[in-house]
């Protein structure tokens, strides 16, 4: 795919960003964890912070910016709310969030799914899905409702989630999920995404839709942007790889020049 060959050789910048102060806030998936080519970035710390990540590589090909990257690996909405909204302001001119895995439980599905039985799996699923479409979606909703006060110049752009991983039989690594588990992930993953989305609908910030460009690139598949399970790296599985991650930052290029 043309699309796809862009992403990997992460294409420089294709619109042009007013000067400002650009912050980026969210999670793991904001954060850049997952991308095994380039250590965290000392300062860090705990929310292990790539400088590979998609805030950054935007930032880097648009000098005039001033990014304050306040990322954290975990975060959920609270966490934003309480520890990071403080960097926006009425000089903000851009913002780009990535929340809600961990709201939904991320770290218990994937545990469930790869290590439980196929009823943990279900339950965790089921539940991360349910809360996806109801609490998630009202406290993301006051979230974006709150950046868009503190920062009432800037342009917001939600990055939503990809598809965790390929349906079939291929290989996850240490541990490789049944069709079951993965259907199970993938419904979870597409309910989160839905409360995201409503939450936006709410509240007319832009959302960029990741599923399509890392469709074929799931974990577990032949053409991985997502890495697998490898238990020497366990705060990467399911997290995107350096290229993933290259992914996001070209479609924050590409959603904002067609804004």
């Amino acid at each position: 795919m043309a699309l796809a060959a862009s992403f990997a050789a992460a294409a420089p910048a294709s619109a042009a960003v007013a000067p400002g102060d650009y912050v980026a806030i969210g999670d793991s998936y904001a954060s850049g964890v997952g991308d095994l080519t380039t250590p965290y970035l000392p300062e860090s710390g705990a929310c292990k912070r790539s400088p590979n990540s998609y805030p950054r590589t935007f930032a880097k090909n648009h000098p005039t910016l001033t990014l304050q990257d306040v990322t954290c690996s975990g975060a959920t909405v609270a966490d934003v709310r309480a520890n990071q909204l403080g960097a926006l302001s009425g000089k903000t001119t851009l913002v780009t969030i990535t929340v809600g895995g961990n709201d939904v439980g991320f770290e218990s599905m994937a545990n469930n799914c790869l290590l439980g039985t196929d009823q943990a799996c279900q339950d965790a699923t089921n539940l991360g899905a349910y809360y996806a479409r109801t609490k998630l979606t009202e406290d993301l909703t006051a979230l974006y409702t709150d950046v868009r006060q503190r920062a009432p110049k800037a342009q917001i752009y939600v990055l939503g989630y990809p598809r965790l991983v390929a349906q079939g039989t291929g290989s996850c690594g240490a541990v490789t999920l049944n069709d079951f588990r993965r259907q199970q992930m993938l419904h979870a993953n597409d309910h989160l995404v839905a409360g995201i989305k409503d939450a936006v609908d709410r509240t007319g910030v832009n959302f960029v839709e990741m599923r399509l460009p890392f469709e074929g690139h799931e974990a577990c598949g032949p053409d991985s942007w997502i890495n697998g399970v490898d238990p020497s790296h366990v705060s990467e599985i399911f997290h995107p790889t350096n290229t993933g991650h290259r992914a996001f930052a070209f479609m924050l290029e590409l959603e904002r020049g067609i804004r």
